[in-house]
């Protein structure tokens, strides 16, 4: 039998040498990226060996305390004892966030009908008024587009309405007053802070600190992927941290702060930092705020 051969014409084989080569490139570019990430985030082993000391010894500590707890939330309202969400913390890590349960639970469902009545939600303003028509419209001297409806019932051009949509601002942290959500025990542990207990196991495990920026819910994360705002997942992942310890019992905190308070902490942590904010989160779990 004949045998058949084959042959490539050289330009095709450069060619896909170039592309193969650019590959590589990113490809180590993007890992050179995620080595510097980590080498950042990561947390110090001065800071590390406080966390699995402290965490391990308050665990076992606080077990009986644990065991009074789970019997009020049990005996308070239907559903597990435990409750856990998937939180970013440090470099965007998302993980399993453990709670005592304070809510009810069909808190979840429930989050998209109490919106509106967000804390965060009422200093959030659109940033400049967005005209009604466009320079198209005024160009031929009609709407250039069949004409949309606002929520506050203004009819514009879809121009226009794409414009006004662009430059709204939503607000990144969510806070609801007087949260309807909450059950009778999950209040008590939530004013004491009891209900933040469980993250001692988070600590333990390596995805958390005892003192750091808060992680956060996925729907807020996912708002703060802007340099301006990227800064705080630079830190550990804190049960308290330097917002909590600042502003509570002060009244409600604007975002700006917040944001302020977390790039602070995460630009300048440190071992005998965090003991400071340790020694103010005692006193402050006895004021009004909720850590």
């Amino acid at each position: 039998m004949k045998e058949i051969t084959y042959s490539v014409p050289s330009d095709y084989l450069l060619e896909k040498e170039k592309i193969l080569a650019t590959q590589r490139e990113i490809a180590e570019q993007r890992q050179q990226e995620l080595e510097a990430i980590r080498e950042v985030t990561k947390i110090k082993w001065d800071k590390r060996l406080f966390d699995i000391f402290f965490s391990a010894l308050a665990l076992i500590c606080l077990l009986p305390l644990f065991a009074i707890i789970a019997i009020l939330i049990k005996v308070g309202s239907k559903g597990p004892v435990f409750y856990y969400s998937y939180r970013v913390g440090t470099g965007y890590k998302i993980f399993k966030f453990w709670k005592f349960r304070s809510m009810r639970t069909d808190a979840d469902q429930l989050l998209d009908s109490l919106k509106g009545q967000n804390q965060y939600a009422s200093a959030v303003k659109t940033t400049t008024p967005v005209a009604t028509v466009c320079a198209e419209c005024d160009k031929i001297g009609k709407p250039c587009s069949a004409l949309l409806i606002d929520e506050k019932g203004t009819l514009m051009c879809e121009n226009s309405y794409k414009e006004m949509k662009k430059q709204q601002v939503k607000p990144a942290f969510l806070k609801i007053k007087d949260d309807p959500r909450i059950t009778k025990v999950g209040k008590f542990i939530r004013n004491t802070s009891i209900d933040e207990l469980p993250q001692l196991y988070n600590v333990l495990t390596g995805d958390m600190s005892i003192v750091g920026n808060r992680p956060l819910p996925l729907y807020e994360a996912e708002k703060l992927t802007t340099d301006q705002f990227a800064t705080r997942f630079n830190a550990p992942a804190g049960i308290t941290g330097l917002w909590q310890v600042s502003k509570r019992g002060k009244g409600n905190m604007s975002e700006e702060e917040r944001i302020a308070l977390d790039n602070n902490y995460a630009q300048n942590h440190s071992l005998k930092r965090d003991l400071g904010i340790l020694l103010r989160t005692i006193p402050a779990l006895f004021q009004k705020e909720s850590v």
